[in-house]
């Protein structure tokens, strides 16, 4: 008997595995990615003490939407201001589980593109 595939899941199962290896400390915090099917979101996290530094979101662009990459590289556009306003440069990329490929993609070159290094 095969058992039903829960894709959320085997993508969590793949985000631990990452995660791992993946730290972010407070001199290069983690920047994470989560995708919807509606918005995509993504946050800088310092690991080491637990605080969410800087976030971002689709749902902060009025113009863009998060179900495409056009939406994903604003918002990589938008992490990337925050973070440099913060003070921070380097990173460590968390794709959470997700292919390297299309939205996540989308938003890790934007955000690089904007000042970021990973």
């Amino acid at each position: 008997m095969f058992k039903p595939v829960n894709k959320e899941a085997q993508r969590a199962k793949r985000h631990r595995r990452i995660r791992f290896n993946i730290k972010g400390t407070p001199s290069r915090p983690r920047l994470n990615v989560f995708r919807s099917n509606k918005a995509i979101y993504c946050q800088i996290i310092d690991d080491i003490s637990g605080i969410t530094i800087v976030a971002a979101s689709s749902l902060e662009i009025k113009e863009a939407q998060g179900g495409n990459a056009e939406g994903a590289k604003k918002v990589g556009e938008l992490i990337a201001k925050k973070a440099l306003e913060k003070g921070i440069k380097q990173v460590v990329f968390d794709r959470g589980g997700y292919l390297y490929h299309g939205r996540v993609k989308a938003l890790a070159e934007a955000a690089r593109e904007a000042g970021l290094e990973f």
